[in-house]
């Protein structure tokens, strides 16, 4: 068993941050039921590297995090769509939307209108800012985020900065970040019986990621520096091989003497973190002279084995064809999808249990795939959405 088998989450949300955070919750058992505006589905629907998927509404940026769902059309701005909308939370566990703040309160769906249909209700609100506060009404997406929160100012090098991080890290972040929130309300539920109201900002979760850095800034004044690739200390930081770039990671004091002592170089070893910043250049020209008489591969090899922590830079393919990658089951292959011609995978889960783990059960669904399945568990028998 699962852990939240016997769950229903209403996941009304769109793009990346909450259809995640809901099909965490759905591959570890959870009835996830995707509600989408007939008229307007999902905008990662239409996402994707594979245009051809994407004019099929069925784009690899919603396949992503769209298995175990099941979907229902539903207009919301209808009166008859907003009653089966209703009659759904009176069955649910878990209600999560993204829209802008205000709006679902606007049309009778807000955490006030459904507690008092189910008192046990756990509502989840994600957005850019926030609901309160004086950017509470704006909107945003990751990389706009990123601009606003100090992330971009801090990412890149000495002349090359700000820049974004690649990968859209803080809308994965929120999703992350409120499948546990919903978790805890859950969990806070079986003791207290009390439903719960989460508000759930891309912002905050952005500052969270930067909590070093926060508390170094608010101590003393100073900003984080964008140092590319490199670290303050010179053993943390990516040079150039034979044929590639290696990351080396001697953070503390023993691993930059092991590694020292690995390179022929025992007098570059040092007893303070303050000596190692003083030496901080003539480290650097050291280590590129001698990290280029050996490819990457070598070198992680040899350091690896002499538990000197190092690894090759690697493209997505590369990383993806790693044995350890394939050992973890964190990636699910579909060998048929709906909508799909040919197999496609997704990521499952970032972590695995010894038993009632994460697992996908079912494809993505094509837009209202369950119209009829779901409105029959509701009682409307043939009755089609809208009618």
């Amino acid at each position: 068993m699962r852990p939240f088998e016997g769950i229903r989450v209403i996941d009304v949300t769109h793009v990346l941050a909450g259809p995640f955070a809901a099909y965490q919750l759905g591959v570890l058992g959870a009835d996830v039921i995707k509600v989408e505006d007939p008229n307007d589905p999902d905008q990662s629907r239409v996402a994707g590297t594979d245009k051809a998927l994407n004019k099929k509404q069925m784009g690899t940026g919603f396949l992503t995090q769209a298995s175990n769902k099941r979907s229902i059309a539903l207009d919301l701005k209808q009166e008859k769509d907003r009653e089966i909308l209703k009659k759904l939370v009176a069955t649910a566990d878990v209600f999560v939307e993204n829209y802008r703040p205000g709006a679902f309160d606007a049309l009778g769906l807000g955490y006030d209108d459904l507690s008092k249909i189910n008192p046990k209700l756990i509502y989840a609100s994600f957005s850019a800012f926030g609901s309160k506060g004086p950017r509470g009404t704006q909107t945003a997406y990751d990389h706009v985020i990123q601009a606003t929160s100090g992330i971009m100012a801090m990412t890149g090098t000495k002349d090359v900065h700000p820049v974004k991080v690649g990968a859209p890290a803080v809308d994965y972040a929120t999703g992350m970040t409120g499948a546990f929130a919903l978790a805890s309300a859950l969990y806070q539920r079986e003791k207290t019986g009390k439903g719960q109201r989460i508000d759930m900002a891309m912002l905050d979760v952005a500052m969270i990621l930067m909590s070093s850095h926060i508390t170094g800034y608010l101590r003393n004044g100073v900003h984080p520096k964008p140092h590319g690739n490199r670290h303050p200390h010179a053993t943390n930081g990516a040079f150039q091989t034979k044929d590639g770039v290696v990351m080396l990671g001697a953070s503390n004091l023993r691993q930059q003497a092991r590694l020292w002592k690995l390179l022929g170089r025992p007098e570059m070893v040092k007893k303070t973190n303050d000596e190692r910043d003083a030496d901080h250049a003539r480290e650097i020209a050291v280590l590129e002279e001698i990290m280029r008489t050996r490819t990457g591969d070598e070198w992680e090899k040899f350091l690896q084995q002499n538990h000197v922590p190092a690894c090759r830079v690697r493209t997505m393919g590369e990383a993806l064809a790693d044995p350890q990658i394939q050992s973890r089951g964190i990636i699910h292959r579909h060998e048929k999808g709906h909508g799909v011609e040919g197999g496609f995978s997704v990521p499952l889960a970032a972590f695995t249990f010894a038993h009632g783990g994460p697992r996908i059960d079912a494809p993505p669904p094509m837009p209202g795939q369950h119209n009829e399945e779901i409105l029959a568990e509701l009682g409307y028998g043939q009755r089609k959405v809208g009618t």
